[in-house]
């Protein structure tokens, strides 16, 4: 799809955020994982990037990471430490509704682009922001990172095999749940700004995204005071699920319930095990976990994993393959959800990206701009906000606009 101003404005008017305006002055990926949220469902998003932008995620802006966090977005390049790019920030804030960032506590406040400044001129805004720890407290002013929020959170230390050590989980999971909470964050002040008229400043960090993620391995310390370890490919307290071997390749089964190892149990052939001492209870079969996987591991290694997902899923029994991404996409079933978008690019032709995985029904979002050139949009933005043409040339000038 070209990525044509008024082509864009036409197929977002029927979305549901169509009519809402942001302002994205996020990096990394936490800030804009949130954005990109907003930009699939219609919102108009108008990305400020410095005149030279050092925020070219997945080695260059024509990056894999990049593209896919940038899409449906239109850019300006603006100077924002000079007195002219931020009298004209301030003009695209009164406009906005919606401002999301993720710099580090002190630099909004010295840029003057902070909640209190914005608000000041425009009640209206919804402020939202990300940090790595925290508006406020002793670790405030620090930058966090993705993996040292898995650190310091705890997953690290309950994620891979016991006794190997800390482990990271393979995607930037403090990153994207922080993203995805501020997201909700903003939709639930913008439904009371629908009865207060009134914005509000809502924030997230990357610490409070982990803390939340640990979920009932929080709550197991919380509650009885268990500190939970690394269980590796097996469910923390659950038996048996966990990952079994196959003839061709390992699988993943969920059998843990009393209900669903008896199923289990006939299925696979060993009625027996129903009457073992040690195996009758739940806490029984987790306390003898290894002996209990192991007998497990030599009936499954006799058959295909097509076999055993064949005849587990007949019986109802959840389980599956574990596959690697290029049988991700590859699955009939990613197929069907059609989770691949195809966007336009300058220099790449298409490139290909995640969808939204949200759905709502009688809505079809997708790409309707492609990654915005820098500063390719300036000119219109500005337009927007009321700059006649000889003070946007007067930006220029200055070299207070970048591209």
């Amino acid at each position: 799809m070209p990525d044509d101003s008024a082509a864009a404005a036409q197929a977002s008017t029927t979305l549901p955020l169509n009519g809402l305006r942001v302002l994205d002055l996020t990096l990394a990926r936490a800030g804009p994982t949130c954005v990109r949220h907003l930009a699939d469902w219609g919102a108009d998003i108008i990305r400020i990037e410095p005149p030279v932008s050092n925020d070219a995620m997945g080695g260059s802006r024509d990056g894999f990471d990049f593209t896919n966090l940038h899409r449906n977005k239109r850019c300006i390049a603006l100077d924002l430490k000079s007195p002219a790019g931020h009298a004209a920030f301030l003009r695209l804030a009164a406009t906005a509704d919606i401002v999301v960032e993720n710099m580090r506590m002190e630099v909004k406040h010295r840029l003057k682009i902070d909640y209190a400044t914005l608000s000041a001129i425009n009640p209206r805004l919804v402020y939202a922001s990300i940090s790595g720890f925290g508006q406020t407290g002793p670790y405030s002013k620090r930058g966090g990172v993705d993996q040292i929020a898995q650190g310091m959170g705890g997953l690290m230390t309950i994620t891979g095999e016991p006794g190997r050590g800390p482990m990271r989980v393979g995607i930037p999971i403090n990153d994207l749940t922080a993203g995805n909470l501020l997201a909700l964050a903003i939709m639930m002040a913008l439904f009371e700004r629908e009865k207060t008229g009134k914005g509000r400043y809502v924030h997230t960090s990357l610490l409070e995204a982990e803390v939340f993620m640990l979920d009932f391995q929080a709550t197991r310390w919380l509650q009885k005071g268990e500190v939970a370890g690394q269980a590796g490919n097996d469910h923390p307290v659950n038996t048996p699920m966990g990952v079994f071997p196959s003839s061709d390749k390992p699988i993943n089964i969920a059998a843990s319930s009393p209900k669903l190892w008896d199923v289990f149990c006939r299925a696979a052939g060993r009625e027996e095990w129903l009457e073992k001492p040690e195996w009758k209870t739940s806490e029984g079969r987790t306390r003898d976990r290894a002996a209990l996987n192991a007998a497990i591991g030599e009936v499954t290694s006799q058959h295909s994993s097509e076999y055993w997902i064949a005849k587990l899923e007949s019986a109802g029994i959840p389980c599956g393959p574990i596959n690697n991404i290029q049988e991700v996409f590859e699955d009939p079933q990613v197929e069907h959800l059609d989770m691949v978008w195809q966007i336009p690019h300058a220099k790449l032709g298409t490139a290909g990206v995640v969808r939204t995985p949200i759905n709502i029904e009688g809505h079809k979002p997708g790409i309707r701009r492609g990654v915005p050139g820098l500063g390719e949009h300036a000119d219109e933005i500005l337009a927007e906000a009321g700059l006649t043409s000889d003070e946007i040339a007067a930006l220029r000038a200055a070299k207070v606009l970048g591209a």
